[in-house]
């Protein structure tokens, strides 16, 4: 039987297996991506692109592809509800990040935008960068199976165009094959949670609604459809692939009776319904039925197989988390890879995987399931809750504009229903907070403060140990710069400024002994970055002549507040302990 070898076998080439692929292949690790399909995806599926997901492709040098396909964040803000898109609407919430005090918070916290990036358009942007740097991608190749050794992982996988099946030796395997992930099903992870909440029809068809989106721009459409069976999204949506002309309905459906059959007919009814005018030419290109689900892993990782994306987070698409944790899943565990591979790291930095990105998987599991229960008050605010009769539903939807107390008492609800939507809408901190503790983590001693305010809603930087490198725009001459530029790039940044001499002295000391490759930036007056804005000295939480670590995730792994005569032991030290070493 042949046997194709290579250092990392990542099975699946979604989201979180093209970033993983990108990354590896961007560190210059050998790795080979496989996938049961013909093609890449072929329908929108995963859409919103947040902050952090950009600021990661903004470091493996694909930022730019993906904003000059995209949606852009002005275009994302107005989630309406409606009775129909041609019919009544019953309130609007700035969204993404387009609220006027929400803008300016995205502004301050990184150098990247928010964007509507389909992943029938991503996916080609991660694969081809990936294969361009080295990756070695086979299509209607299906995994079956693998065993482990103590040196590696021998998958067997079946060639779908031969019929014919051959074994694949790495060192590691990443299993990102998705939602029903059978390398977590083989590697035997632990779940909680279960699959199949609440079932979901996709509709994916053109149409021209300029005429009804454009004066109100958004990625979503909530239709209130009394009588209507809505699964588990609780509401029928329409959702904007590009604008204004391709678009995606999401329907419910009763899990127990089962999908309905997806003729074109029937697709047409139920975007006819949603849109509230039958004459709009309508061209139906896909449907497809899936499951809402609510199921977290516990661990990522049996000894030599890392598994990554839906294949350990699976939930609905509610806060659009789940491409971008995928894609950050992915960020975390390359370099991480590419370390042990190539002898830097001791293999204990692999358990650091799991033990920084698994309490994320289980947040946005039950922050998604979350903002579906949320979506109740507004129809408890409108009434359609409180009967069965679908003319009732509609009497009662009306009564919100009678100039009555009850009638006034109705629009007050409706208003504060619609605005606790900010939780699935504009979670900035959902999406910018996380802080990792685990072994590839050095704290400082000092105690958590916590967060100033909401930590889902609003995103507070940091440069605790753990903590992601705060933005702040700095200057090189003529150049302007985030400090996120200054680290990543696959390699440890040691972060300094006017007096830490000695810093950068260890630093040179742990390259020398820790064989790493570690960069040095000062930033003040007369140093190679200035901050004239003076935001970098606000936000640093560190004196200038002390010092953060960011490790290749730009995450930070160690900080010292000011210079220490004991630098190189104390930089060495973290070192030691973040790549394993003790």
């Amino acid at each position: 039987m042949e046997t194709v070898e290579t250092d990392v076998l990542v099975v699946g080439s979604g989201p979180a297996g093209a970033a993983t692929a990108l990354a590896l292949s961007t560190y210059g690790v050998p790795n080979v991506m496989v996938t049961r399909y013909g093609s890449l995806a072929d329908t929108p599926r995963a859409h919103i692109t947040n902050q952090r997901t950009m600021e990661v492709l903004r470091d493996l040098g694909v930022e730019d592809q993906v904003t000059a396909q995209a949606t852009p964040q002005p275009l994302m803000g107005n989630t309406v509800f409606c009775t129909s898109l041609a019919g009544e609407e019953l309130g609007r919430l700035r969204s993404w990040g387009n609220d006027p005090l929400v803008q300016a918070a995205h502004e301050r916290a990184s150098p990247s935008r928010m964007c509507d990036m389909p992943q029938h358009l991503m996916e080609p942007v991660l694969v081809n960068a990936a294969v361009s740097r080295g990756t070695a991608l086979r299509f209607h190749t299906e995994y079956l199976s693998h065993e482990q050794s103590d040196d590696g992982v021998t998958a067997l996988v079946e060639d779908r165009l031969r019929g014919d099946t051959y074994r694949v030796r790495a060192r590691y395997l990443v299993g990102a094959d998705g939602g029903r992930s059978r390398v977590v099903e083989n590697a035997g992870l632990p779940t909680v949670g279960r699959m199949g909440v609440a079932g979901s029809l996709n509709i994916v068809f053109e149409a021209d609604l300029t005429d009804l989106t454009a004066h109100r721009p958004s990625t979503l459409y909530w239709v209130l459809a009394p009588g209507a069976t809505v699964g588990g999204i609780g509401a029928g949506l329409v959702r904007c692939v590009r604008p204004w002309t391709e678009w995606m309905v999401v329907w419910g459906y009763d899990l127990e009776a089962g999908p309905p059959d997806l003729t074109e007919e029937f697709a047409r009814s139920v975007v006819h319904r949603l849109l509230g005018d039958d004459t709009i030419p309508v061209r139906i290109t896909s449907t497809s039925a899936w499951t809402v689900n609510h199921l977290y892993a516990e661990t990522y990782a049996d000894r030599r197989v890392l598994c990554a994306g839906d294949a350990v987070h699976r939930h609905p698409p509610s806060n659009g988390l789940g491409s971008n944790t995928s894609i950050q899943d992915a960020y975390n565990l390359a370099w991480k890879l590419k370390l042990v591979l190539d002898g830097t790291a001791a293999p204990a930095l692999l358990d650091t995987y799991s033990a920084e990105r698994a309490p994320v998987g289980r947040q946005i599991v039950e922050r998604a399931n979350r903002s579906i229960g949320e979506t109740a008050p507004v129809f408890e605010a409108l009434g359609v809750l409180a009967t069965s009769d679908t003319e009732q539903m509609w009497r009662n939807v009306d009564a919100r504009k009678a100039a009555t107390p009850d009638g006034a008492k109705q629009r007050q609800g409706l208003r504060e229903a619609i605005a606790a939507k900010v939780y699935e809408f504009n979670a900035h901190g959902v999406e910018m907070n996380q802080r990792y503790v685990s072994d590839a983590i050095v704290p400082d001693g000092t105690p958590d403060p916590g967060f100033d305010r909401d930590p889902e809603l609003h995103h507070q930087p940091s440069t605790r140990s753990g903590a992601k490198l705060p933005h702040a725009w700095v200057v090189r001459g003529r150049e302007l710069l985030s400090t996120l530029d200054l680290g990543g790039h696959g390699r440890f940044t040691l972060f300094t400024g006017i007096g830490g001499d000695r810093w950068e002295e260890a630093a040179a000391a742990a390259r020398k002994e820790l064989g790493i490759e570690l960069v040095t930036v000062s930033i003040g007056p007369g140093q190679e970055y200035e901050d004239p804005y003076g935001d970098w000295a606000r936000l640093r939480e560190i004196g200038d002549c002390g010092a953060l670590l960011t490790r290749p995730d730009n995450h930070i792994g160690f900080r010292h507040p000011e210079m220490s005569p004991r630098a190189g032991e104390l930089l060495i030290g973290a070192l030691r302990k973040i790549l394993g070493h003790g």
